[in-house]
């Protein structure tokens, strides 16, 4: 049976996972608008990479507030950790889709597929590099 605390304590993961995952959909849409408008091949590869750096920060500070908050248990820091990465996919999937459906590019039965398959596979290797970090991370304390 749920209490008020758990029921506050859930909605509050949700809220991270929700605003995590928004910080991943707006950077990827802000360098994927910033490499089109790009003067060079270059600065293009230099948007993409900045992408990637960002994403990395977001995941290592959604990682260490979560593991903060789950006292350390490498599943759970790895579950909570990984969830916004998916919803990230997702919400990009999600844009991918209309922007295809606006401009009339007629695959809409792929980008259908992109709404399920991002977010899975970018879940399970951010859940996989988190719940390896946790545990060694967990073990360091320990020792």
């Amino acid at each position: 049976m749920s209490t008020p605390d758990s029921a506050a304590t859930g909605s509050r993961l949700w809220l991270r996972v929700v605003l995590w995952g928004l910080a991943y959909a707006v950077i990827g849409l802000v360098t994927a608008a910033l490499s089109r408008g790009a003067p060079s091949g270059e600065m293009k590869q230099i948007w993409r990479l900045a992408a990637w750096a960002l994403s990395l920060g977001v995941f290592a500070a959604s990682f260490g507030d979560e593991r903060s908050r789950s006292g350390g248990a490498p599943a759970t820091t790895a579950l909570r950790a990984a969830l916004p990465v998916a919803l990230g996919g997702f919400l990009l999937a999600a844009v991918a889709t209309v922007h295809s459906m606006n401009v009339g590019a007629g695959r809409l039965v792929a980008h259908l597929i992109a709404l399920l398959a991002w977010p899975v596979l970018l879940f399970v290797p951010a859940f996989l590099v988190a719940w390896a970090a946790a545990a060694v991370l967990a073990r360091k304390a320990r020792v």
